[in-house]
């Protein structure tokens, strides 16, 4: 997963308002880039531009851990291109699975996909964190996976099949030509449970990326303020917070994704809105078990763990679904473009900015209390308190997409036989 060349290390020494410049540009040029990408996608060979995309990113990983300080400003600028490379195949892959695959089908490879997300973020906080403190150097964390990278974008090139857009939703044929671009976003824009989806997608990518970024130094200011750490003045510190919380990412990554799914075709035999409604009973349960872990951690770093591995867990529920939700209500020659906008907007208002946030709210409410171990512990967390109502906001959305949910996919079932407008 690209996840392990761009999750940031993080010493407990840092304020929290002092995110690496890197990842800010890592994710706006990934933003920039993924409507770039979806438009290709529906109209050129998916395969290529995937394989491609990943042969681009492993190589600028690679290269850009050989970069001195004096080079900073390369780095920083490499970190973008990577953003570059990941868009291409986060923007085709699901439509790729979605011309291969339907109906529960369709729901299992998807989740097998998005497996990768939560596992390769677990990973990257492994491997990457064992990389730094068994080289001394943190270069090595970005040397671990563009070797994995070249070898998945040879796999691809070879041996995954190109098929016919709607071919498994048996629409290949009734589909004569593409719609123009501007014609593919007026529909997508009235597309009501695409929207209130990729709202909710944003949710849950608003929450996910400041965990990322503080829930490991959360943590370690709990254990500050127990008297079982003491302050990191280091270069390189202790990783064991973001090794235990990495760990716990790609547990939680597996069973949320499989759950997810093994629920959602448990309960498409009681209702047609099982999708949506899946979706936003996972995310209100998430919120309720991601506020206890502000509540415990002062007195259990065990106790907040197993919050935190019961939070993700539902959280992670809705990631494959809410990619089959879109298969659904979008016809196959939209869908890299629907795909690329909804991390568009994912992006947008949720991981590119999440982290800044509460690192600003946090280092707000520590203002007049800077050398306070308790208030610089108590701040960060009452920061983080916000990503619990975000969440519920989210599950709302997925409420609201299940009211519009089946009118939308009979829409999209019917739209491949009416002409299309050449682009």
């Amino acid at each position: 997963s690209p996840s392990l060349s761009s999750l940031p290390l993080i010493s407990p020494s840092l304020s929290p308002s002092l995110s690496p410049p890197s990842l800010p540009l890592f994710i706006c040029s990934f933003m920039v880039a993924a409507p770039i990408f979806g438009y290709l996608g529906d109209r050129f060979n998916r395969k290529v531009i995937l394989s491609c995309g990943i042969f681009f990113w492993s190589i600028v990983t690679l290269s850009s851990s050989f970069i001195g300080k004096e080079y900073y400003w390369l780095f920083v600028l490499s970190r973008g291109l990577v953003g570059i490379g990941e868009s291409s195949y986060s923007s085709i892959s699901p439509t790729i699975i979605g011309d291969l695959f339907t109906n529960n089908s369709r729901t299992t490879m998807l989740s097998i996909f998005y497996l990768a997300i939560p596992l390769g973020s677990g990973l990257g906080y492994i491997l990457g964190s064992s990389a730094k403190v068994a080289a001394g150097d943190w270069h090595w964390a970005l040397r671990v996976s563009p070797v994995l990278g070249i070898t998945a974008g040879t796999l691809i090139l070879v041996f995954v099949p190109e098929p016919k857009r709607g071919s498994a939703d048996q629409v290949g044929g009734r589909i004569k030509s593409r719609t123009s671009w501007f014609c593919d976003m007026k529909a997508l824009a009235k597309n009501r449970s695409y929207v209130f989806s990729s709202l909710a997608s944003a949710a849950v990518s608003f929450a996910t990326g400041a965990f990322g970024m503080w829930i490991p130094l959360y943590l370690t200011r709990a254990q500050m303020v127990q008297k079982t750490a003491e302050a990191c003045t280091k270069e390189i510190c202790s990783s064991t917070d973001s090794l235990i919380f990495g760990a716990i990412t790609c547990v939680t990554g597996l069973l949320g994704v499989v759950i997810g799914a093994a629920t959602t075709r448990l309960c498409r035999q009681k209702t047609e809105r099982a999708d949506p409604l899946v979706c936003a009973v996972s995310m209100l349960g998430s919120a309720i078990f991601i506020c206890l872990i502000f509540v415990v951690a002062k007195k259990s770093i065990v106790g907040a763990y197993v919050c935190i591995f019961i939070g993700e867990t539902l959280l992670f529920l809705n990631w494959a679904i809410t990619a089959d939700i879109l298969m659904f209500v979008v016809i196959p020659t939209r869908r890299a473009t629907a795909v690329a906008f909804q991390s568009f907007t994912s992006h947008l208002l949720g991981d590119a900015g999440s982290p800044y946030l509460i690192g600003l709210i946090s280092d707000g409410l520590q203002e007049n209390y800077t050398t306070s171990t308790l208030w610089r512990f108590l701040s960060l967390g009452y920061a983080l308190m916000l990503c619990p109502f975000i969440i519920v906001l989210g599950g709302m959305f997925f409420l609201v997409t299940a009211l519009f949910f089946l009118d939308d996919r009979e829409k999209a079932e019917k739209q491949p036989d009416t002409p299309l407008r050449p682009f």
